[in-house]
């Protein structure tokens, strides 16, 4: 990443904040190829610097609400539950071998996050939010019903170990659910790295006005990396609390609400300019 970053150009609005239109445009020229179509944004306002103050205009308060709210809701879906409990969940599916099950969760994820970067500006980013959030919903759904169906007889006991479970399936029925388990992972593991893997970290860097996106962006990967701790870190007292097929479930329902507020809440930035986007949260 550091050699590559020699090669990398400034963006061609900040050389304009500095006065340096010639070297902006060639900026433009090695990023998008052409100056074609490309239109010179109003230079100012990204001097102003961000004030709690600006919180109360629309246009700063929405993007920061949105910003927020996709990376709660992308940890919420249970992700790096998923990702560090792997070779356990594979394990309690039977599965022969666990470790590579968690090799070919890896290669489901990189395989569809580049089916994402194909199809995102086509597709656009709404619709593959509201796709991924749905194909979490059922995977996660259907990998409760399979922790309840396989520790149907367990004990009265309030301790449940994810490592140990009581299944009183016959071999044929246990091997079948085996591959409900390794199939409903895979399927999210899909889902997740077609939509709330990538996109969230792309709206991030499309809905803030410039003075404010230092600022903002770092709120926001703030937010992330506190939700995946508290995600991880209580992921084991949610399946005591809650028995291992309720934590599945509860993430299952933090999934719908996802596709509840990016179809109401998250407005399309595909082939949006900066400055029309933040029109559209000003209501102009």
């Amino acid at each position: 990443m550091l050699l590559l970053m020699c090669w990398m150009p400034e963006t061609p609005r900040f050389l304009l904040t500095q006065h340096k239109r010639q070297e902006a445009m060639a900026a433009v020229q090695f990023l998008w190829g052409s100056e074609q179509g490309w239109e010179e944004p109003p230079v100012g306002a990204e001097h102003q610097g961000f004030h709690l103050a600006q919180l109360r205009h629309p246009g700063i308060y929405k993007p920061f609400i949105i910003g927020i709210s996709l990376m709660v809701f992308q940890q919420l879906s249970g992700i790096n539950a998923v990702m560090f409990y792997a070779e356990t969940i594979f394990e309690e599916a039977k599965f022969k071998d666990s470790s590579l099950a968690s090799v070919i969760v890896g290669m489901i994820q990189v395989l569809f996050t580049a089916v994402a970067a194909l199809v995102m500006d086509r597709a656009g980013r709404r619709l593959l939010l509201a796709l991924s959030g749905v194909v979490m919903a059922f995977s996660t759904s259907a990998f409760g019903a399979y922790l309840k169906l396989t520790q149907g007889g367990s004990s009265n006991s309030s301790h449940v170990d994810l490592l140990a479970p009581i299944s009183v399936e016959p071999a044929n029925a246990s091997v079948g659910l085996a591959w409900l388990a390794v199939g409903s992972m895979c399927l999210f593991i899909a889902g997740f790295a077609v939509g709330w893997g990538p996109i969230p970290w792309l709206l991030m860097s499309e809905v803030f006005p410039l003075h404010v996106k230092g600022v903002a962006t770092g709120v926001c990967v703030l937010t992330n990396w506190l939700m995946a701790f508290l995600v991880t870190k209580e992921f084991s007292g949610l399946m005591e609390a809650l028995r291992p097929y309720g934590a599945f479930w509860l993430a299952s329902a933090f999934c719908i609400g996802s596709v509840f507020f990016t179809l109401s809440c998250i407005p399309e930035t595909k082939g949006k300019t900066l400055e029309q986007i933040t029109a559209h949260f000003e209501g102009r």
